[in-house]
């Protein structure tokens, strides 16, 4: 189907859809929202590039991020950016913003420009987006889902690893009472790293506490309101983990706002090792990502997808690691407060 069909279904002509496209001025208002219906319903994705025309391939990688506030994704941003130009590729970027509308609009863009395959770090995923890309024969590759098929290759976190050195870390410290503050309720990644946590928990024979578990939004203000609820416990946590650095932040935030001495009366653990975590005060103890193997590991999956879209994918792991700072130490022997 090219831009002649749309015109046909649309009653216009190909140079109305052209402007349309082209987000052209010149254009009714209810002309564009006909013709645009029509593109959406026949699931229709223009190509813009002649290159692409002739030779089948954009030589660019689509990646979507879902939150670019968020510091651990702009550094991540800037490994596969460094090895993708170090390639002879380009990068085409999008942000969902945590909302599945927005995924739909990402891909969507994905689409039109012709990308030769696409990197997706976020975790609100929908089944439609995956049949469009599927259809129009593009890889993707995903962060976490542990799902593998023809065109789809998965990026696992290895929490395992990263999750026993922390928790080993409190033990020696003689913490018993650990909480746990996760990240969006419902998102795959936020299931694995709570998983993990209690899992890991059990391994140095400590029972979970199902109240000192709370859900977070992966940002300051999520772990401000769930720091602040577990240390309102008559019988609190002396130490916690938190789903990513910004909310461990936001704990930190919330524990001295109420009072409390960090390290002294209450340990804190994060997850990524953002540039920021050694800034804070005290610097934040936290489980490392590595950003340039996880974009390398992004990379390699697409590259292995590109000359066969409908190929079975690969499974890759990267694991984590604890980094010590001074955001942890020994239980207190009597409660402070």
């Amino acid at each position: 189907m090219d831009m002649r069909d749309i015109a046909k279904l649309a009653g216009v002509s190909s140079a109305t859809v052209s402007r349309v496209i082209s987000g052209s001025s010149l254009v009714r208002p209810e002309t564009v929202a006909r013709v645009r219906k029509v593109i959406e319903e026949v699931k229709f994705f223009p190509n813009n590039s002649a290159t692409t025309l002739k030779y089948g391939r954009s030589g660019t990688y689509g990646l979507i991020i879902p939150d670019i506030t968020n510091p651990f994704f702009p550094e991540f941003i800037k490994c596969f950016e460094a090895i993708v130009v170090e390639n002879d590729k380009e990068m085409l970027m999008a942000t969902t913003d945590f909302h599945s509308g927005r995924m739909q609009q990402s891909i969507r863009r994905m689409l039109i420009r012709k990308v030769d395959g696409v990197a997706l770090l976020a975790s609100e995923i929908e089944t439609e987006p995956f049949e469009d890309l599927i259809q129009n024969r593009v890889p993707l590759v995903t962060m976490d889902r542990g799902h593998t098929a023809n065109g789809l290759s998965d990026v696992a976190i290895n929490n395992k690893s990263g999750m026993d050195q922390a928790l080993r870390h409190l033990k020696e410290f003689r913490h018993k009472k650990i909480g746990y503050i996760g990240g969006s309720a419902g998102l795959t990644i936020s299931d694995h790293r709570v998983e993990a946590f209690i899992r890991a928990l059990k391994r140095i024979d400590i029972v979970p506490r199902p109240q000192f578990i709370k859900v977070g939004n992966y940002r300051i203000t999520g772990g401000v309101a769930a720091m602040t609820e577990l240390l309102s416990f008559e019988d609190r946590p002396t130490a916690v983990l938190a789903a990513n650095d910004l909310t461990a932040i936001g704990a930190m935030r919330a524990a001295m706002k109420m009072g409390f001495s960090i390290p002294d009366d209450v340990s804190i653990i994060g997850f990524d090792d953002i540039e920021m975590s050694d800034i804070v005060h005290p610097p934040l103890t936290t489980l490392r990502l590595p950003r340039f193997e996880l974009a390398k590991a992004f990379f390699d999956a697409l590259e292995h997808l590109k000359n066969n879209p409908h190929a079975q994918g690969e499974q890759h792991n990267v694991k984590t690691t604890l980094v010590v700072r001074e955001s942890t130490g020994p239980a207190p022997k009597r409660r402070s407060k």
